[in-house]
């Protein structure tokens, strides 16, 4: 992305969003230098895009590893990153070593937030920032239980885009402005929203809904989740998507994928994909991208099935991708 598609992309905006995406550039160029907590997500995107115009080389952006981000999420972080040409680091934590966190009350959010965040400041740190951000953005915090945003206030963490008064279209607006490809991209909460409030988030319940999701995604579906109710999975498909959902063929061969991966029964809800079904201020409870896409990942956004050392998945997990219910 050269300075001059930069400037470019300002004129497509409209006034008032253009003013506010400076007004958040010119508060990034007052740092020293920034981390930003970069789930890959468009919240997270564009506060690494501004950072970059603002503090070039010294704004980074950091990607946290955990089994609540699935791996197509940080394969997409490390994507975005290059594509905006910023430094992009990693680290890695278990959300799973906190038993806050594995009980999943209604603070879940509020308890990974704040480990997530955590591991930001340190490797802020080490890279001698004073300055950890995040893509909290101006309808965040309007938008009900958002356990999360406590621990954004509570480590005081720099959220540019909530400061200059920035919405969530306006930062889509301002992605389009940038030529990011995530501009149009859904918000994506992490791997323990599809979880119950109430029922232990373990690895084996998130290995199976990452996979089950993949599966789904391969499928060629866009709107979707499958949520754990404790071996049932509960299937929900976007109402534009649902008709495909309801051939024979696809129930027969998703009930066959997903209890070869350990659930029990599967179910396809009736109501379709919406945020928050099981649980009070479930995904949208999470905003702010350090999530992941505080976006949302919900920001936000950290590897399910892969190794601490980074490496990459085996294809021998139990998933035969090749196989494809009929058309």
């Amino acid at each position: 992305m050269s300075q001059d598609a930069r400037a470019a992309g300002d004129g497509s905006l409209a006034p008032e969003t253009a003013a506010k995406a400076a007004s958040a550039r010119d508060a990034l160029a007052e740092r020293d230098g920034v981390l930003v907590a970069f789930s890959g997500g468009v919240d997270s995107a564009v506060v690494a895009a501004l950072a970059r115009d603002a503090l070039g080389g010294d704004a980074v952006a950091c990607t946290a590893r955990s089994e609540t981000l699935p791996a197509a999420e940080l394969d997409d972080a490390k994507r975005v990153a290059e594509e905006i040409g910023i430094r992009h680091e990693t680290v890695t934590f278990s959300e799973l070593d906190d038993p806050n966190f594995v009980a999943n009350d209604g603070d879940r959010c509020y308890h990974c937030r704040t480990m997530r965040l955590g591991r930001m400041y340190e490797t802020a740190k080490e890279l001698g920032i004073d300055t950890v951000c995040d893509g909290t953005n101006a309808d965040d915090p309007g938008e009900g239980h958002r356990p999360g945003l406590r621990a954004v206030e509570e480590l005081a963490v720099f959220s540019p885009l909530l400061d200059a008064g920035i919405s969530k279209d306006e930062v889509r607006a301002i992605a389009e402005s940038y030529d990011l490809s995530v501009a149009d991209k859904p918000s994506m909460a992490c791997l323990s929203s599809r979880i119950p409030t109430g029922l232990e988030v373990t690895e084996e319940r998130l290995s199976r809904v990452e996979k089950a999701e993949r599966v789904l995604r391969e499928w060629g579906f866009e709107g979707f989740r499958v949520r754990d109710h404790d071996g049932l999975a509960r299937v929900e498909i976007a109402p534009d998507e649902l008709e495909r959902a309801l051939d024979p063929a696809f129930a027969d061969a998703v009930h066959e994928h997903l209890t070869d991966l350990g659930f029990e029964y599967v179910t396809l809800d009736m109501a379709g994909y919406r945020t928050g079904s099981v649980s009070p201020g479930g995904e949208a409870g999470d905003g702010g991208d350090g999530s992941s896409d505080g976006e949302s990942v919900d920001d936000e956004s950290a590897a399910g099935d892969e190794s601490s050392d980074g490496g990459e998945r085996s294809d021998d997990d139990g998933v035969d991708l090749g196989r494809r219910y009929p058309r």
